[in-house]
Order: C-alpha cells, then structure tokens, then sequence
C-alpha cells in the first residue's frame, strides 16, 4: 500500500465502505471476543444446479453442510476468535489477518470436535486481509475444504456461510449472492489492517462477529470465498445493516494462501503500486482534495514517470483522487504493469504522467 500502515488489531473493526458499496453504511470485521506441501485444495466449477423441490433444497444444504463443516474451525487468541478454514492436509489452516493480529500462537477447535490444537503463524498479510496459521499436530480427521472458481460465481446463487459467529461454534447461516466484484475498503482503526481488496462477493448470508475467517460456500460444496466484512449502519447507530456481507473470493484466497504455504510469505502480490508515500491533504473548504506525494521510490514506477514529492495526485484514469483511501481503491482495480494515466498538480498546473504501474 502507498501509505503508511498502523498497526492493527483489536477483535472488533468499524470500516467505511468504498464508493463501489453504500456511502453511508459502515463496515466491521467479523472476529469477536471471548463474549459469547501437499496440494493446495482442488478446483472446480462454481456453479451448482438448483434443486427442483423444497425436499430437494433441505437435502442439498443438509449435504453441503455435513461435507464442508468439517473444514471449518474456531481459532482462539488471547483476545478474541473468529473462524479458519482447513487449507490442506499438512494442516494449514487459512483465516483473516484482523482474527490472527498480533498474535503467533493460538488454539484451533476442529468443528468435529476434541480438544482444542495449538497453532502457530506462518505469515499473515494485511493488505489482503488473509493470514495462514499452521497446526502444531494434525488430527486424523482434519479435512481440507475444497475451494471453488469465485470467477464463476453468479448473482442470486444460494450460498451458505459457516463459522463461529459470537462463540457459537460450526453455525451456518443461509443467503445468495447480492452483487460480485466489489471493491470495499477495511478502516484502520479497532483492528481494521485498513486492506482494500478488489473482487469481493457480496452476500445476504448473515455475517456477524466471530464468522471472520470463516466459509462462504456454494451448493457443490465448494469455498467460494472467506467472510471477511458486514456492513453496519450510522443511522443504526453502528447496528448491523442485515443482510450486507462480504467475502474475499477464493482466487484471491488460493493465490495468497498458495505463497504462504509454499514460501513462507506473499512473494507476489498481483496489486499494483506507484512506488510512493502520500497523505491526504485537505483544500481551502476543509474537505479532501488529494494525495500529496511525501516522498517517491528511486527506480519506482512515479519515479521512472517523472512524479516527484510534493506532486498533488488528483485522478488515476478516470477516477477522482481526493484521498489516500481513493487512490488505493483506484489502484485496486490495476494490475502491475498496467499503464494508467496519473493527472497531478505541481506548483498550481495541472499535468498528466501516463505511468507503467509497479507491484506493491
């Protein structure tokens, strides 16, 4: 990410949804507190035919429930718990970054129960908002889920979402899929990793605190994402808006966890970065009105294109840039390598650089 990244983490997160959702809904991850290499996982298509009766239907969820619930577990920290999802059978246990924070060592409960297992971080990654803990024994009974193609999930597809919302452990929870290719932004404060991520599938399914980490999961029986944010309502007072839920899609799941597991660390982002540190900087009515360079990275994609520090940034493309949280949602829809036109302001003029965008 462009700007710098405070530290996170308590167990609740208040979010601000980006321009791509509801402008006045806010956004809380979905740990809680304590109230209440093999191969990766197989691939397969996303799409699942729908029952033809209500017999039909009940079967179906009854199946796909006993067959993925299994992969789902409960991880615990001194602060709180969310939920994980059973990555492969050497016992590598994908989650969010917001559950994991800043612990290294936890205790991880199968849904098929036993005593709880204790774990410890491979690596976490904020920007994405996904970590891997790995177990320190493997039961027997560990069972690896399967994850899907998220490209092929459709809007109205019935999905079910599987975690321990509020300590209530291996509780499921019924919706379709409201929208696809969501861009949604984390805030920092109360936890946040402040991560945008680009791609996400928007839920009904119910997605309360403790779900975080979690499944969200189609009638084949496939994870087509990992519950990550609900929405929340200002006008609620910071309640839950019902029915607005999101997932990070399981390509984005598959390619980070996928590096975690084989490296010990994310060894190529896919997120495109212009080599800079910025702020927000406010114009002459108190309302945001840019991102001014603080300082640019020698041999980096600005610096290769001419953008040096004290450069306001007021658009990438076609998108207005007024703030920091813009400029990373602007950034989220590239790829490196892509070549994006930057409009800035130097001195009073305003000039455009086209840049070949780097890798964050």
């Amino acid at each position: 990410m462009d700007g710098s990244r405070a530290p996170a983490r308590s167990r609740r997160i208040l979010l601000p949804l980006s321009a791509a959702a509801c402008a006045a809904a806010l956004l809380a991850g979905c740990s809680t507190s304590h109230t209440a290499a093999s191969p990766a996982p197989s691939t397969a298509s996303s799409a699942a035919p729908a029952p033809a009766a209500a017999g039909d239907l009940q079967a179906a969820y009854e199946k796909v429930v006993k067959d993925v619930l299994p992969s789902v577990v409960q991880i615990t920290t001194g602060e709180g718990l969310g939920s994980g999802v059973v990555y492969d059978d050497k016992g590598h246990v994908v989650t969010n970054a917001h559950v994991v924070g800043d612990a290294t060592s936890f205790k991880v409960t199968l849904a098929t129960g036993g005593d709880a297992v204790g774990a410890r971080l491979v690596s976490s990654y904020p920007e994405q908002d996904l970590a891997v803990v790995q177990l320190d024994s493997v039961p027997k009974n560990v069972k690896p889920a399967t994850l899907g193609d998220s490209a092929k999930v459709e809007v109205g597809q019935i999905v079910l979402a599987m975690g321990n919302p509020l300590g209530l452990s291996s509780s499921v929870t019924q919706g379709i899929v409201s929208a696809v290719g969501r861009t949604v932004s984390e805030g920092r404060g109360g936890g946040g990793t402040g991560a945008t991520i680009s791609n996400m599938v928007q839920t009904s399914a119910a997605i309360n605190p403790g779900n975080s980490g979690g499944a969200l999961v189609n009638l084949a029986g496939q994870v087509i994402g990992i519950p990550t944010l609900a929405a929340t309502d200002p006008e609620l007072g910071q309640g839950a808006a019902p029915g607005i839920g999101f997932a990070i899609p399981a390509a984005t799941v598959r390619t980070i966890a996928g590096q975690i597991v084989k490296s010990g660390k994310v060894t190529d982002s896919g997120r495109a970065a212009l080599g800079i540190t910025a702020r927000t900087i406010i114009g002459q009515d108190f309302a945001p009105a840019g991102v001014a360079i603080v300082s640019v990275t020698r041999g980096g994609a600005a610096d290769k294109a001419g953008l040096k520090a004290g450069d306001i940034i007021t658009r990438v493309g076609k998108s207005p840039i007024t703030t920091m949280q813009s400029l990373t949602e602007a950034l989220a829809a590239l790829k490196p390598g892509d070549r994006a036109d930057v409009t800035y302001d130097r001195d009073g003029s305003e000039h455009t650089a086209n840049v070949t965008l780097g890798e964050m």
